[in-house]
């Protein structure tokens, strides 16, 4: 019976063990989350909208030369990650990309990253990080109103709008599975027909569907066009690329393409 015992204890030892082991090498998706609160908990304490990241880089931006069509992408990290003297080169345009921000983040520092760079045309990439709860649980109502707000501030400074829909993700990977557990799929489509139906009743701003153009048959992100499940690679970004090149155009000829 002793020996029984001694056998059960380590049994029991090794389960915690191999647990603790798995839990630190492969975060369930709530771990991965909280560990990326915990992470950026200081940060955002002391500058929410990360007004730091672009200060100086537009303090030393220049005013557009006459009849430049200056364009701003603005959003997340897959806007962040975009190299767009790559992909558009000799183009005035501009990342101004943050990885992990929300659409709130976005709204506190639209007037210092878009209004007083003095574009043609903002294009708005967001919503990912909103459903994930990167800053806390977001409701749809929520975004849809941030969204909003941001079109009526470049509205206001006559600031054509290019909304892109949120991209879809997938679950092929370990990595692209935490992040598909942590984005609804039924949110990213809820958030697309909201912003769909807005741009179509807002003749000021141009939808850009990135889902429909990067989305499986399955409902997911194709597996060819990322690496983790939801930021593109380089063939992802090659996708994206015309179609964004056509809603500014048609952003800056102020029709619907």
């Amino acid at each position: 019976m002793r020996c029984w015992s001694i056998l059960g204890a380590f049994l029991i030892f090794f389960s915690f063990t191999t647990a603790a082991q798995q839990s630190s090498t492969t975060p369930t998706p709530e771990q991965a989350l909280q560990r990326y609160r915990d992470s950026k908990a200081a940060a955002l304490r002391d500058d929410f909208g990360e007004l730091a990241r672009y200060r100086d880089a537009n303090a030393a931006l220049k005013a557009p030369a006459a009849g430049q069509n200056r364009v701003i992408f603005f959003g997340d990290s897959i806007t962040d990650l975009w190299h767009l003297d790559e992909y558009f080169p000799g183009k005035p345009y501009i990342n101004r990309g943050i990885g992990g921000q929300t659409t709130p983040q976005m709204l506190i520092r639209f007037r210092q990253d878009v209004v007083e760079l003095h574009p043609k045309v903002v294009v708005i990439l967001a919503g990912t990080n909103d459903i994930a709860g990167n800053t806390g649980p977001m409701r749809v109502e929520d975004i849809e109103a941030n969204y909003a707000s941001m079109a009526e501030i470049a509205r206001a400074n006559n600031i054509r709008v290019v909304f892109a829909s949120v991209m879809p993700v997938n679950n092929y990977t370990a990595q692209a599975q935490i992040f598909f557990a942590q984005r609804s799929p039924e949110k990213i489509l809820a958030l697309n027909r909201w912003l769909k139906g807005y741009v179509a009743g807002d003749p000021e701003c141009v939808y850009v569907d990135y889902f429909a153009a990067m989305v499986d048959a399955k409902g997911l992100l194709k597996r060819e066009l990322t690496e983790d499940g939801l930021h593109p690679n380089a063939a992802g970004y090659r996708v994206m690329v015309p179609l964004v090149e056509t809603a500014v155009r048609s952003a800056l000829a102020g029709a619907k393409p």
